[in-house]
């Protein structure tokens, strides 16, 4: 099972990632920090400084169709901030 889902490519994270060598990952609900911070190292071969998570709260999205209203949410994901030691950086555009 990979702890890590996916790189969180948004604006924010990618200035956070210039100014401060900060990235976002979603990652498994079940992981914790030390093996959020083994799978990143071994999978991008940087030196991670720290790692700080949080559960994204679900979102309700309503839409109206012709039969009335629908309403649901969308899922609740774990998302992980991590820092690289200065001068290294991770770049999610070179296997494109």
């Amino acid at each position: 099972m990979a702890i890590i889902v996916k790189p969180i490519v948004t604006e924010k994270m990618t200035q956070l990632g210039e100014k401060l060598n900060r990235y976002g990952f979603k990652v498994q609900k079940g992981a914790n920090k030390i093996e959020i911070k083994q799978a990143v190292e071994a999978m991008y071969n940087v030196t991670v400084t720290e790692v700080n998570t949080l559960i994204v709260a679900p979102k309700k999205k309503s839409r109206f169709t012709k039969s009335g209203a629908i309403s649901g949410k969308s899922s609740a994901y774990k998302k992980a901030i991590v820092t690289v030691k200065d001068g290294e950086q991770i770049d999610f555009y070179s296997n494109i």
